[in-house]
């Protein structure tokens, strides 16, 4: 009589998730290669604010993602070239809210 042996795959242990709560690292990939910036925005302070602000400046030429974020006041661009900044102003005021600068 022959012993069976059972291999099972290995199982996963922890998880995929940064101590952050992200699935990513925090390092930003750009496979398009667009330029990404990242803009400080005061005033936002829930989710109906990181939309406004994220329709307003998704409309400037260019623009090919943006991910608002209340919580930290940051605004993660990606456009195809730099964009200009009294543009991403001007979309930031049209929303309702004020563009500190850059981050």
């Amino acid at each position: 009589m022959t012993a069976e042996t059972r291999t099972e795959p290995p199982q996963a242990t922890g998880s995929c998730c940064s101590p952050a709560g992200s699935c990513h690292d925090g390092a930003t990939e750009d496979r398009t290669g667009g330029v990404t910036t990242v803009y400080e925005v005061r005033g936002m302070t829930c989710g109906h604010c990181e939309g406004a602000v994220g329709e307003e400046i998704s409309a400037i030429a260019g623009v090919t993602s943006v991910k608002a974020v209340a919580a930290t006041g940051l605004v993660t661009v990606t456009s195809q070239a730099a964009l200009d900044e009294d543009a991403v102003r001007a979309a930031v005021d049209e929303a309702g809210y004020e563009l500190v600068g850059r981050a």
